[in-house]
């Protein structure tokens, strides 16, 4: 007889090796993260069982677990082995359980691939693009080609059928590029992509020069659409799919385009638990899952305020007609950063262009599809 906990639905986005990496990518947001430097960063068995096993037994339509980092394949192939080993301990019967790594990618060769193969496991690899591109940024510590080693772990995971997504960031440097970025990305064989704006400001509110410009954004995200627009069969873009899912009535499936912000949870090395990893900080600390439930941090006050403060956008935002497509866009990218002052998106500019631009036709394409559906 298996107990369920009935509660709000949410997934996992685990950090088993935490903001440790093998590459030293410049603009990483994760990177040195203050609440751990100096102490040893790998998950423990006791914790990792103790997640599983707390998280299974809540009662979800399909229970999600995102394996990110830092680099999560510095934990090993055993690590993950154990992981699906212990799903299979504490899954209830007829549990639907979807497993996604993010990963550079480096470490991948056959055995990996082979299991990632064999246990389902989604791949998300890492690439900003062609060579010049990607290396701009994405360093690896002992000075080897990073653009190589990524491009051998994806023909890898061809070779052994993994199904695998591209997620490329955005910078300064992608301006102009957007075309050039979604020609490689589908001569490499990706048909699955995700693009994220880099936006990054150091402690004193000054913009690193890895920062893409609002306006960059938007013409960057016109290009792309350009070009997957003029396609007979269409690569997945989950921006364009999100779009489509708010066009149709649906929940967007992306955090950015929610109205709230309560929609997974992180998990750090040591069971530690946040809201979000753009905000793994003292400040927004739910506790640990080795000494509390799931039900916990769903009820706790801070978690709640976080998630609610989505909705303390720029009062523009309310005139706005591209409201119901951003909801403010995401909490990062919103300036100042004050909790008295209701910052507006860095990117808010470049999002109105791209609205404008490209809007009409994706309503186009969901009366295309209705018309379609209302014929068969």
């Amino acid at each position: 007889m298996y107990n369920s906990i009935i509660m709000k639905q949410f997934s996992l986005l685990i950090k088993p090796a935490s903001s440790d990496c093998n590459s030293n990518c410049i603009y990483c947001f994760y990177r040195g993260l203050p609440l751990y430097k100096g102490r040893p960063t790998r998950m423990s068995f006791d914790v990792l069982s103790v997640l599983i096993k707390k998280y299974l037994a809540t009662s979800q339509m399909q229970y999600i677990f995102s394996w990110q980092g830092g680099e999560p394949l510095l934990m090993g192939l055993d690590f993950y082995k154990g992981v699906i080993n212990l799903q299979k301990n504490f899954a209830k019967p007829n549990s639907i359980i979807g497993n996604g790594i993010q990963t550079n990618g480096y470490l991948i060769d056959d055995e990996t691939a082979e299991f990632f193969s064999q246990a389902s496991f989604l791949v998300g690899i890492s690439i900003d693009g062609p060579e010049e591109l990607h290396n701009k940024f994405r360093i690896i510590l002992d000075g080897s080609n990073a653009f190589n080693k990524v491009l051998s772990s994806i023909k890898i995971l061809q070779k052994h059928n993994v199904e695998f997504n591209t997620l490329t960031v955005v910078t300064s440097a992608h301006s102009g590029k957007a075309k050039d970025v979604y020609r490689f990305l589908k001569d490499t064989g990706s048909y699955y992509h995700q693009y994220i704006p880099c936006v990054e400001y150091n402690k004193n509110g000054e913009k690193m020069p890895w920062t893409i410009e609002a306006r960059q954004w938007g013409r960057f995200l016109c290009d792309v659409f350009e070009m997957w627009l003029g396609e007979q069969t269409k690569t997945s873009i989950r921006l364009f799919d999100s779009i489509i899912n708010v066009l149709l009535g649906r929940q967007p499936g992306i955090c950015q385009m929610e109205k709230n912000c309560c929609q997974y949870f992180v998990v750090e090395h040591n069971g530690d638990i946040f809201p979000c990893d753009f905000f793994v900080r003292d400040y927004t600390f739910l506790g640990n899952i080795m000494n509390d439930d799931w039900q916990i941090f769903l009820d706790s006050a801070k978690y709640k305020n976080f998630g609610a403060q989505k909705t303390m956008w720029h009062s523009d935002c309310n005139r706005c007609e591209y409201l119901k497509f951003c909801a403010g866009d995401c909490q990062k990218y919103r300036l100042p950063n004050h909790k008295y002052i209701r910052g507006k998106s860095v990117l808010c500019e470049g999002w109105k262009m791209f609205y404008k631009e490209c809007l009409g036709e994706f309503k186009k394409i969901i009366k295309k599809q209705q018309v379609f559906f209302n014929q068969g």
